[in-house]
C-alpha cells in the first residue's frame, strides 16, 4: 500500500488510511511524514548519547518538539516544509557526532538503529527509504499498538511543549523523555510490559508538560476569567485565527492595534478571550463560527484572511474563495498558503496579512449572542465553597467531564444529545473544541453556576484535572474515583492522546472514550485499557447515562 496512517480518530473505516489521508493529506507527504519521525528517531539516539556526556543541546530539543509538532494530524500539508527537516534533521544528527568526535568520545555504531545511521545522498532516497520505515514496518501488532500509542502520547507533549517555549518556558527533563521515548520505538528487545510502563510514564510526563504550559500562560497573561464572548460581528474588516498558540495572538493583537483591522478568534483559539492581557484590546472583537471541521463554510463568509497558528486545518479544495487568503506559522503549513517565520529574535511580522485584511469585506454575521467561558482551574476554585455547598445540598449530584475533540462524523452528534437529556442537576466540566458540541445550547445554570465550565483549549484539561484533585482534598476522599465525576470523553487527535495518558497516570478510571476506540490499539493492548483502568467506548447516549447515573 502507498501510505498507512491511523493516528486519528477518523481514519479511514476505522482502520488506517492507505491511498490518502481522510485529513486531506496525500500519499507522498504521508510518506515525508513517516520519514521526518525515523529521522528524529535517529536523532534522538544521538542526543541521547550526547547527554551522558554532559552536552545538552537547545537546538536539537528545539528541532525535535518542533519536527513531532509537525506531524500531528491537521497540522502541516506543505511537502517541501518536511523534505527541509529531514535534510536539517539530518545534517544536526551528524554535527553531534563530529562534536563527539572532537571532544574524543566514540560510539560503537555496531549497536546503533538504521535511524541513526542513515545518510542518504539525495532527497529522491527519502522516497525510496518511506516504505519501509512507516507504522507497519513493526510486524508483532502489540508491539506495534504500544510503540505508536507512545509515539502519539510524544507528539501531544512536543505540542504543548512548543506553546511553552514559545513564552520562555522550558523543561529539559521532558525534552530528554521525548527523546528516550523516540529511541525506544527502535528497540526490538523491549518487551511489550516495558513499553506499558513507558506508555503510563509519557502520562506521567505528560501531567508536567501541561502544568508547565499552564505556568506559561498564566504567568504571561494572568490566570483566565469568566468572560462572555461576543459570537456576532463588528463593521471593520477582520482576521481570523485559528489553532492554539498564545504567542502569536499576543504578536497579532499588538501589530493590529489602531489599524482599523478587527481580530476574531475560531475553533480552539476561542479562550484567548478568557485571558486578562488580551481584554485591553478594543479590537478583539469576539469569536467566529464553531469547531475546526466547519471551516469551509465558515472562512467563505468570513471574507478576511485567516491565520493558522497550529493545527486544525482543512486543506480547501481548489475552487475556495478563500484560499488565497490563508496564512501559516510555526509548526503548521499548507502548500500555497504564505508561511510568516519568526526572526533571529523570535518575533513575527504580521504586516502582510493586515495589508491584505484592509482590502477586504467585513465579515458576514453567520450568528449573535454570547457564549461564556473561562472556568479554568484558579476561577473554578475561587469558588469551590458555592461548589461544595451545592454538591453538599445535592443541588448539584454530579459533574461530567466532557472535554476533547470534534470531528465531522455524524456520530458526534452524539455529545449534543447527552448534554441535551443530561438532568439538570449536573454540570458539564471541558475544555477544548469538544465543547462546540454543546456550549451554544441554552441549558441553564444551578445557583449561579453555569451548566457548561469551559476551561479553555485542549491543554487546559490540566485545569480539570487540577479541579478534581482540589475536590478531592476539599471532600477529604482518598480516591479521585470516588468524587461525582464521570468521564465522557471525544478524541480526535494526538493532544488528545497525551490528555487521556495523563487522566490515566493520575489514577483516574472508568473513562468513556469516543466516538470510536483509536484504530491503533490492538485488542490486546485495548483489554489491558479496559482490565486496568476501565476504560470503554461509548454506547447509546440512554445507555450510557443509566451507567453514568448509576
Amino acid at each position: 500500500m502507498s501510505m498507512f496512517c491511523f493516528q486519528c480518530q477518523e481514519t479511514a473505516k476505522g482502520v488506517g488510511c492507505t491511498i490518502a489521508g481522510v485529513c486531506g493529506k496525500k500519499e507522498d507527504l504521508a510518506q515525508m511524514q513517516d520519514v521526518l519521525i525515523y529521522v528524529l528517531k535517529g536523532l534522538s539516539i544521538y542526543a541521547i548519547e550526547a547527554r551522558k556526556h554532559g552536552k545538552e543541546n537547545d537546538v536539537v530539543n528545539k528541532f525535535v518538539f518542533d519536527g513531532l509538532f509537525m506531524t500531528i494530524t491537521n497540522a502541516n500539508f506543505d511537502k517541501a516544509r518536511f523534505v527541509e527537516k529531514i535534510s536539517e534533521g539530518i545534517k544536526l544528527r551528524q554535527d553531534i557526532e563530529v562534536d563527539l568526535d572532537k571532544a574524543g568520545i566514540k560510539i560503537d555504531k555496531s549497536k546503533l538503529h538504521h535511524s541513526a545511521l542513515w545518510n542518504p545522498m539525495s532527497t529522491k532516497e527519502y522516497e525510496l527509504m518511506a516504505p519501509s520505515v512507516g507504522v507497519l514496518s513493526t510486524n508483532n501488532e502489540d508491539i506495534r499498538s504500544l510503540r505508536e500509542l507512545l509515539v502519539y502520547g510524544i507528539k501531544g507533549m512536543a505540542a504543548y511543549a512548543e506553546h511553552a517555549f514559545n513564552l520562555g518556558y522550558t523543561d529539559n527533563n521532558l525534552f530528554k523523555f521525548m527523546q528516550e521515548g523516540l529511541a525506544a520505538t527502535t528497540n526490538n528487545n523491549l518487551t511489550a510490559e516495558e513499553l506499558v510502563a513507558l506508555v503510563l510514564e509519557c502520562g506521567s510526563k505528560g501531567v508536567s508538560v501541561m502544568a508547565l504550559l499552564d505556568k506559561a500562560n498564566t504567568s504571561t497573561y494572568g490566570n483566565p476569567e469568566i468572560s462572555k464572548v461576543n459570537i456576532g460581528v463588528k463593521g471593520n474588516p477582520g482576521i481570523l485565527i485559528s489553532g492554539h498558540d498564545l504567542k502569536d495572538m499576543e504578536e497579532l493583537l499588538k501589530q493590529t492595534e489602531n489599524s482599523g483591522v478587527d481580530i476574531y478568534t475560531h475553533s480552539e483559539m476561542l479562550p484567548a478571550h478568557y485571558y486578562p492581557a488580551f481584554k485591553k484590546y478594543k479590537h478583539f472583537v469576539g469569536n467566529y463560527g464553531n469547531a475546526w471541521w466547519k471551516q469551509r463554510e465558515e472562512f467563505a463568509t468570513f471574507n478576511g484572511p485567516i491565520l493558522f497558528t497550529t493545527n486544525c486545518i482543512v486543506p480547501p479544495p481548489a475552487n475556495a474563495v478563500y484560499k488565497d487568503k490563508i496564512y501559516t506559522t510555526g509548526a503548521s503549513g499548507l502548500d500555497g498558503a504564505t508561511h510568516i517565520t519568526a526572526n533571529a529574535h523570535g518575533k513575527k511580522d504580521f504586516s502582510m496579512i493586515i495589508e491584505h485584511a484592509k482590502k477586504c469585506a467585513p465579515p458576514t454575521e453567520i450568528e449573535k449572542g454570547e457564549i461564556i467561558g473561562g472556568f479554568a482551574h484558579n476561577q473554578v476554585i475561587a469558588l469551590a465553597d458555592k461548589v461544595v455547598d451545592a454538591v453538599k445540598s445535592g443541588a448539584i449530584r454530579k459533574f461530567f467531564v466532557m472535554a476533547g475533540c470534534d470531528g465531522r462524523m455524524k456520530t458526534r452528534d452524539y455529545y449534543t444529545e447527552f448534554a441535551e437529556k443530561l438532568p439538570k442537576d449536573t454540570v458539564i466540566l471541558t475544555a477544548g473544541c469538544a465543547k462546540y458540541r454543546y456550549n451554544k445550547l441554552q441549558l441553564g445554570d444551578i445557583g449561579g453556576i453555569p451548566r457548561v465550565l469551559d476551561a479553555g483549549q485542549c491543554n487546559d484539561s490540566y485545569s480539570l484535572a487540577v479541579i478534581a484533585l482540589k475536590l478531592k482534598e476539599v471532600f477529604e476522599l482518598n480516591d479521585v474515583n470516588d468524587l461525582p465525576i464521570a468521564y465522557n470523553i471525544a478524541w480526535y487527535e494526538q493532544k488528545a492522546v497525551i490528555v487521556l495518558l495523563a487522566l490515566l497516570s493520575l489514577g483516574v478510571k472508568n473513562i468513556h472514550l469516543g466516538p470510536t476506540l483509536p484504530a491503533f490499539l490492538s485488542p490486546n493492548v485495548a483489554k489491558v485499557l479496559v482490565e486496568k483502568f476501565g476504560i470503554a467506548p461509548i454506547g447509546s447516549v440512554d445507555e450510557d447515562m443509566k451507567i453514568f447515573l448509576n
